[in-house]
C-alpha cells in the first residue's frame, strides 16, 4: 500500500473510513480480496510472493493496514518482508494495542513502513521510521511513503478530499472515495518531496493514482466500518481492465 487516507470518528454512522491505493509492480504475482483459505476469519487481499498483505479486516471487526517508507539508500536484504506484519496484527489473538508495541522491540527485523491497525479498544499507528507507537485520536488523516500526515501533495489532497466528502451529501460516498483515489494529476516540481529517487520518479509517484510502464497502482480499496458493519470494497487495476469485489460484514 502506497497511500492510505482515513477518517477516525467523524462521521455519524461510520467509525472508520479507509480509502487506500496499493501501489507495486506489475508482474508481482497477487491475489485479489478474499476470505483466506488458512485463516478464514481474514478477509484480504494477498501477495502471492510473501504470502504477506497490505491491508485486511477481521470477521471481528479489526483492521489493519501498511505503507513503504520510501528511502531508496536502505540496506532491504536480509529483512523479513513488511507484508507479514499486517497478517500477524489480524491474526493477533490478544489486544492490537500488545502486538503494536510489541513492534518496537522489532522494528530493525523490516524494511521502513508504516502500520495501522486497530480494534475495539482503539486505533494505532507505528513506524519503525517514526518516534514510537501512536494512539490515533478522531481525525482525518494520510501516510504514504512518509510519516504520517507529513505534507506531501498526494497526502493534503487526498485528506482535503475526504473531509469535504464526510462534510457533504452522504449519498454515493464509496464513489466518491474511489473517484478520490483516481487523481492522477503530477504535484508541481516545486511541491515534490526529495526522497532520494530521480526528479523523473518523484513526478511519476506524485499522483494519489499512479501509472508508469511497469509499475502503479494496482488496486484501491474502500472500507466503511460501524459498529454494525464493515464493508469492504477493492478494485483491481489490470491489463484486462478494471474488477470489483465487494462484501458486507456483521459485527
Amino acid at each position: 500500500m502506497c497511500l492510505i487516507l482515513f477518517a477516525y470518528q467523524v462521521h455519524p454512522i461510520y467509525k472508520l473510513i479507509v480509502a487506500a491505493n496499493r501501489d507495486e509492480f506489475l508482474g508481482r504475482p497477487t491475489s485479489s480480496v478474499h476470505y483466506w483459505e488458512d485463516w478464514p476469519d481474514i478477509l484480504a487481499g494477498r501477495d502471492l510472493e510473501k504470502m504477506g498483505t497490505w491491508m485486511g479486516v477481521t470477521t471481528t471487526g479489526r483492521f489493519a493496514a501498511l505503507t513503504n517508507y520510501r528511502d531508496p539508500k536502505e540496506v532491504t536484504e536480509g529483512k523479513r518482508s513488511r507484508g507479514e506484519l499486517v497478517a500477524d496484527a489480524l491474526k493477533h489473538k490478544g489486544n492490537v494495542e500488545d502486538y503494536m508495541i510489541d513492534l518496537g522491540e522489532r522494528k530493525d527485523l523490516y524494511p521502513g513502513y508504516n502500520l495501522l491497525a486497530g480494534d475495539g479498544n482503539g486505533l494505532f499507528y507505528f513506524s519503525n521510521k517514526g518516534q514510537g507507537l501512536k494512539k490515533i485520536v478522531p481525525g482525518i488523516y494520510g501516510v504514504s511513503n512518509h510519516l504520517l500526515n507529513t505534507e506531501w501533495p498526494k497526502v493534503q489532497k487526498g485528506k482535503a478530499g475526504m473531509s469535504k466528502m464526510i462534510n457533504g451529501d452522504q449519498d454515493g460516498m464509496v464513489e466518491r472515495l474511489f473517484g478520490i483515489l483516481q487523481d492522477t494529476d503530477q504535484a508541481p516540481d516545486e511541491l515534490l518531496p526529495n526522497t532520494g529517487v530521480s526528479l523523473e520518479w518523484e513526478r511519476r509517484l506524485s499522483p494519489l493514482f499512479i501509472k508508469s510502464e511497469n509499475y502503479g497502482t494496482r488496486s484501491s480499496t474502500i472500507m466503511l466500518m460501524s459498529d454494525k458493519e464493515i464493508h469492504y470494497v477493492e478494485r483491481v487495476f489490470s491489463m484486462e481492465g478494471i474488477s470489483e469485489q465487494k462484501y458486507k460484514i456483521e459485527l
